[in-house]
């Protein structure tokens, strides 16, 4: 069911005094019917004085939006270049070390190959990507379902499978079926997977990955095997496994371990402490413990005291280009079934890492672009035999504080990599492999650390379903497998969006630009064009929302826009239109019609104050005192919408709370973040506030 966009004779907009007076749908151009959304627009098209473009020219200016280097590069400015250049070696020295670790610790392959997924996937994402912070590249999660597949495979098939051809054909499968979902606009997949499920499955791998490591780091690799540990066997047998053999643990092994996973983690706490200290925030502090480790091992010669070491890291430079050879049907099934669930773990964590930076930074970024940039990026990988790469939080953060401001800065760290394959290896020789799962278990480490906020966000907001659904993901992760973990969490996604199968409705009325008071009036609103001249004033940059039904996660993955829209804006809670309703919204922001294409040029600026008329919504959960995972996503993502408007220095109000509603903004801590002097009663009161702290109005 498709939206509408409907121009009603009029719309109440407040109970008392605020009273939208929208024009007669005889006295305005009949509705046009966009042919490539299905939304219904009042814009008459002598709105928009565009000059007419030839096929070429259009021609030109889609090519230029779908390969995005075409338009950023000519238009580079030499004064990023120095910022995106320290932030590409920033980013290289962090990546090439946790590169070489998930390749050897995680994957089980040579360490050339985690080099090989820095270096083609960076270069195509920087081509063909749209977030200018984003930083592909081996990720630990999905290094270690990619390990956990290919041991799973191996483990159970008679005939002896090669685990390299194993892992390319995966990532050649993870493109292929990434780029796919672009190619069918499948970008609302990221609204699927609520926090809680999302939550509960990071929570498990960091566990599952630091006892998996552990083992290294305390050198009881070789007593693991004799006592039949292998890539198989679940976490509950390797932590039974670490409790029973802690004291045969290998001393000097140890030592090395716990003086780097402390030297990493005391850098990280003074990252956090001191945000805003430049120098300390770019300090490569894993590069700095891989020098050093390397050097004393090097001097000291530890290797002969039984310290394991990386050893010759044999490279031959680039490969050729190739596919490896199918296996045998069953195997093929498995690695396509772990492969979809990596392309939407990897992409779900990618889209939040671009929106996030998109928001900060203030450009858009599209889902269905991002999902086409990472097909074609993983895809290159997999026929230049690299595992799957997909954006890092940790590593993204660390991009953008380096001065990162455009694609080039993950050029750079690709360009990078693949000298220090030619060039860097023969100097990896002495790296003890307990440095390399230090590095591993510091960075899962990190996955841990949004963990109790979230539980004590849960407990707050007496949101017991979700915790219930976090402990069960949690649960089959650890005590059976990653793959079950993973199914698991998609499965219980896509019923709980099936079960919300309803269709509320965000009414978008707007004043600003379009929209302006009656002057002599407090109640009543026309349209500008439409009133005599003198006769209507108007606050500009200013949108009121109204949202008339309860939340749900599947319908508020949207920073409700800046919307110049005539009439109101009907948005069914399918999944579709949940996904995609962030990234509609920006385009009305923009263009203020949806059948403007996004790659012509904006057409409209920035809003300074945002009112939410939440009059119908009368409460966020729609089961009293039973919060969902759905509607736990709702009332954060309501706050994360505040946060980014609050980012970009936007006032944000809401008008006509209910008791019931008013109760989860108080145990959320959403009216603390607006300000109980922004929570008012009236939409009019609200647009007085406005009127006297910012002296916007005009007469037109």
């Amino acid at each position: 069911m498709s939206a509408s966009l409907s121009v009603p004779e009029s719309v109440p907009n407040d109970s008392d005094d605020d009273v939208i007076e929208l024009p007669r749908s005889g006295e305005q151009t009949p509705l046009l019917k966009d042919s490539v959304t299905g939304y219904r627009s009042a814009f008459p098209s002598r709105v928009y004085d565009s000059p007419p473009k030839d096929k070429l020219q259009t021609f030109w200016t889609r090519t230029k939006y779908y390969v995005p280097v075409l338009q950023w590069l000519p238009a580079y400015e030499m004064r990023l270049l120095l910022g995106d250049v320290i932030a590409g070696l920033t980013l290289s020295c962090l990546l090439i070390p946790q590169a070489l670790s998930y390749a050897t610790a995680l994957c089980k392959l040579p360490a050339i190959h985690g080099l090989y997924a820095i270096a083609f996937p960076a270069t195509t994402y920087a081509l063909f990507g749209t977030s200018r912070q984003l930083s592909m590249g081996p990720e630990a999660t999905l290094s270690m379902l990619v390990g956990s597949a290919i041991a799973q495979i191996t483990h159970s098939s008679s005939s002896e499978l090669d685990p390299l051809a194993l892992a390319c054909l995966m990532t050649l499968f993870v493109g292929v079926f990434t780029f796919l979902l672009g190619l069918f606009r499948l970008g609302f997949l990221d609204s699927l997977m609520s926090r809680a499920l999302l939550r509960g499955f990071i929570t498990a791998v960091a566990i599952v990955v630091m006892v998996q490591q552990s083992i290294t780091l305390l050198g009881l690799v070789e007593t693991s095997i004799d006592a039949g540990i292998n890539e198989a066997s679940s976490t509950i047998d390797r932590a039974i496994f670490l409790i029973q053999h802690f004291h045969l643990a290998h001393p000097l092994t140890s030592v090395v371990s716990a003086v780097a996973c402390s030297f990493l983690f005391s850098f990280r706490l003074l990252k956090s402490r001191f945000p805003n200290a430049a120098t300390l925030q770019i300090t490569p502090e894993v590069l700095l413990v891989v020098v050093l480790a390397t050097t004393l091992t090097g001097i000291f010669r530890w290797d002969k005291l039984d310290l394991k070491i990386l050893g010759d890291v044999k490279s031959g430079g680039i490969p050729w280009p190739s596919i490896p050879r199918m296996p045998k049907v069953k195997v093929v099934k498995d690695i396509a079934f772990t492969s979809a669930l990596i392309s939407i773990l990897g992409f779900v964590q990618s889209i939040v890492i671009s929106k996030t930076y998109s928001s900060k930074h203030n450009y858009s970024v599209s889902p269905n672009r991002e999902l086409i940039a990472m097909g074609v990026a993983n895809i290159i990988g997999g026929l230049f035999q690299a595992i799957p790469a997909f954006g890092s939080v940790a590593r993204s953060k660390i991009n953008d504080r380096a001065g990162a401001r455009t694609q080039l800065a993950g050029f750079i760290a690709g360009v990078v990599s693949l000298l220090a394959i030619f060039f860097l290896l023969p100097y990896f020789y002495y790296l003890p492999k307990a440095v390399l799962s230090s590095i591993i278990f510091v960075a899962v480490l990190s996955l841990l650390a949004e963990a109790p906020e979230d539980i004590e966000f849960m407990f707050r907001i007496h949101a017991w379903r979700d915790f219930t659904l976090l402990c069960i993901i949690f649960l089959a992760t650890v005590c059976v497998s990653l793959e079950m973990g993973t199914l698991l969490a998609v499965s219980l996604s896509l019923l709980l969006t099936v079960k919300e199968t309803s269709y509320p409705r965000i009414t978008i009325m707007v004043k600003g630009r379009i929209w302006g008071r009656v002057k002599g009036t407090t109640n009543k609103f026309k349209p500008i064009r439409d009133a005599p001249e003198g006769m209507v004033e108007h606050v500009e940059d200013t949108l009121i929302v109204r949202v008339e039904e309860p939340l749900f996660f599947a319908n508020t993955d949207a920073e409700a826009g800046l919307i110049f829209v005539s009439g109101s804006f009907c948005l069914p809670r399918t999944a579709s239109r949940a996904g995609q309703l962030k990234d509609r919204l920006r385009r009305l922001e923009q263009f203020g019609d949806m059948s403007v294409h996004p790659s012509e040029e904006p057409r409209f600026g920035a809003i300074s104050n945002v009112i939410f008329d939440v009059e119908l919504m009368l409460e966020i959960d729609a089961s009293n005192n039973d919060f969902s995972s759905a509607n736990d996503s709702a009332i954060q993502i309501l706050i994360e919408i505040v946060e980014a408007y609050h980012a970009r220095h936007v006032q944000v109000f809401f008008v006509k709370v209910h008791e019931e509603a008013r109760e989860l903004f108080q145990l959320s801590g959403l009216i603390e973040k607006v300000g109980t002097d922004h929570v008012i009663k009236r939409v009019s009161t609200a647009i007085d506030y406005i009127e006297n702290h910012t002296e916007r109005y005009n007469t037109v």
